[in-house]
């Protein structure tokens, strides 16, 4: 593509650092841009189309929804809310779902469910735990939440109430709520997906869990990036064998329509009473069609088995390919959500590979990260692989910049 072709828009804000490359339409998870090159969709839209593109079963269902009502008020009842919450409760053993549009303003309403939690208790000053190396949202309050400094540089003052440990490190969570009488949950990703593809360990969420439970504070888990079949499980906590008390979800909820969930359970579903909390577009019947066909067609389809099969062949492939390889320090995740931590930065790789037909990001700086569609097959993983390899093999042999 050449300068003068190079898409460009000068009337959007620039607010992201963008290829030069226009996507035109998607079969499967392969992409074509304006300029007719193909691309491996090994980004799914950041964990978001699920079903891949150009799907067969979801594109007639959503032109069926487009044909008959997009939006309704939530003045009325949508009978979408209620077939889509169902489901969610069915598969994750909660109660409640509350519908609003992005991950945002599920982690939003979060902690708006703490805070209004603490209140009920008598708890003037609310305060949550979060970690480091969080992300949830850019919002003031969800990025209060977060702990990337550089996303929160000149946002301040920030929203106060949080309070901030380290992952995995029970007794740092114990030493630094002790004594304090007003906390009032514990909020975190089951794998960090901003952050680098950092999991929580399994006996460390039961931890948690339990501590949660001793002090009668909620426990809150952001599965917006790692919920919806990507590590295997529906939802990345259940391999711990623990429920949450508060699921924000979004992403892959809806495979590209905008969509986001808070399901709660008994301790936290009733929480919200009318005029509490609210949403325009949430829940309207379009983004409704699309969460129940997206879970539909995972299940019939065995999408979250071939998300836990496939994705281990992928990290399996990685692994040995750059098993030894100076300069890599661990590939790690679960299912299709892997990470590739190098030793150095290498934003670098995002163009290299989109140039060899890959798409994929870097997070956290120094971290490749893979999120493609639940659709992804076996042969489609070792061409990621085939494509990535060696790019990061010559990335690594060049000179470090001083």
């Amino acid at each position: 593509m050449t300068a003068s072709t190079a898409p460009t828009s000068p009337h959007v804000m620039n607010t992201y650092g963008r290829l030069p490359i226009a996507l035109d339409h998607g079969d499967g998870v392969w992409v074509w841009d304006t300029e007719g090159r193909r691309y491996l969709d090994g980004l799914g839209g950041i964990a978001v189309n699920t079903l891949g593109h150009n799907h067969p079963k979801l594109v007639p269902a959503l032109q069926d929804q487009i044909a008959k009502l997009i939006h309704s008020s939530n003045y009325y009842h949508v009978p979408g809310q209620e077939a889509l919450a169902a489901r969610l409760v069915e598969l994750s053993g909660l109660t409640n779902a509350f519908f609003c549009s992005t991950g945002l303003e599920a982690n939003e309403a979060a902690l708006k469910l703490a805070r209004k939690f603490g209140h009920d208790k008598g708890i003037e000053r609310p305060e949550i735990v979060v970690y480091e190396h969080a992300f949830h949202g850019r919002s003031i309050a969800t990025l209060s939440a977060t702990g990337n400094p550089k996303v929160q540089a000149g946002f301040g003052p920030l929203v106060e109430g949080f309070i901030r440990v380290p992952l995995n490190d029970i007794a740092a969570l114990k030493a630094a709520t002790e004594g304090n009488p007003n906390v009032v949950a514990v909020f975190f990703e089951t794998i960090q997906g901003e952050g680098g593809i950092h999991a929580m360990r399994w006996e460390y969420l039961r931890q948690v869990r339990a501590l949660c439970d001793a002090n009668d504070w909620l426990m809150m888990i952001d599965e917006v990036q790692c919920g919806m079949g990507r590590t295997g499980k529906w939802f990345a906590h259940q391999w711990a064998g623990i429920l949450p008390d508060v699921m924000p979800l979004a992403k892959g909820l809806g495979s590209g329509v905008p969509i986001g969930a808070v399901v709660a359970g008994p301790k936290a579903a009733k929480i919200f009473g009318p005029g509490n909390h609210g949403t325009t577009f949430g829940g309207n019947p379009l983004a409704m069609r699309a969460g129940v066909e997206t879970l539909r067609i995972m299940e019939e389809d065995g999408l979250v088995e071939n998300a836990a099969t496939v994705g281990a062949h992928l990290k399996a492939g990685l692994e040995r390919e750059l098993a030894g390889l100076p300069g890599v320090k661990e590939v790690r995740g679960h299912g299709l959500m892997l990470g590739i931590e190098l030793d150095r930065p290498c934003g670098v790789i995002l163009q290299r590979a989109a140039e060899a037909g890959l798409l994929l990001s870097v997070t956290a700086d120094s971290v490749i990260r893979l999120v493609p569609p639940l659709i992804l097959t076996a042969d489609e993983a070792d061409q990621i692989v085939a494509i990535l390899v060696p790019l990061v093999k010559a990335f690594l042999a060049e000179p470090q910049a001083a």
